[in-house]
């Protein structure tokens, strides 16, 4: 299998980034800095395109909710290609959590476990974050088979991308917290016959530095 260079890029700001759990709640767009954000590294994409692993990037998904389109809008137009809608690129399920403030929720017992043992936790209704991460292997299993030595985009959340990513590294769910991913920042893995290799990490500079190029 030839090596599979995948960046994962989270959606820009909303009005709601870090006060609100939005999850799969609909119509909720990106705010102007978001906006902004998007052209920003849709750019630093396109510029940094001929420099992957040899490959120019071949496909942009992105799961279907509005900011990750509108994030993902800009990327796909610059390169000349089409925005790839893949549900399992999805926010996490947070079920009767959704929507609900994030002052509020660290005050519950439950948050604890979502902090220190996320493996253990389903939300509400909702989806379990090992269904999650289970879900995001899945998918990148499929688009490494789609486009098995190439380069893809991957735009998607937080929580499934820091998910993915520990997977990638070989570190416990459990542990998956420490990770942080900024908005419409670009972490990116190359997945050879051996194993996944981080290239980087919410990465929001020059991506040829970052990729070692």
């Amino acid at each position: 299998m030839a090596a599979t260079l995948i960046l994962f890029v989270r959606h820009g700001k909303t009005p709601t980034t870090g006060s609100k759990l939005p999850g799969r709640a609909p119509n909720l767009y990106l705010s102007e800095e978001g906006l902004l954000q998007a052209q920003i590294v849709a750019k630093e994409i396109e510029e940094s395109s001929s420099s992957f692993i040899g490959k120019k990037v071949s496909a942009v998904y992105a799961s279907p909710m509005e900011r990750t389109q509108q994030t993902a809008k800009p990327i796909a137009k610059n390169l000349n290609l089409r925005v790839r809608t893949l549900q399992g690129l999805n926010e996490c399920d947070f079920g009767k959590w959704t929507g609900r403030n994030l002052r509020d929720l660290s005050k519950l017992k439950s948050w604890s476990t979502v902090q220190k043992q996320p493996s253990k936790f389903r939300f509400p209704d909702g989806e379990s974050f090992s269904e999650m991460q289970e879900r995001m292997l899945k998918t990148v299993s499929k688009i490494i088979e789609r486009h098995s030595g190439k380069t893809v985009v991957c735009v998607s959340h937080a929580d499934p991308i820091k998910a993915i990513l520990a997977s990638a590294v070989g570190t416990p769910l459990d542990l998956f917290q420490r990770i942080v991913v900024g908005p419409c920042s670009v972490s990116s893995v190359l997945y050879t016959k051996e194993r996944p290799l981080l290239l980087s990490l919410n990465s929001n500079g020059n991506l040829n530095s970052s990729l070692g190029s």
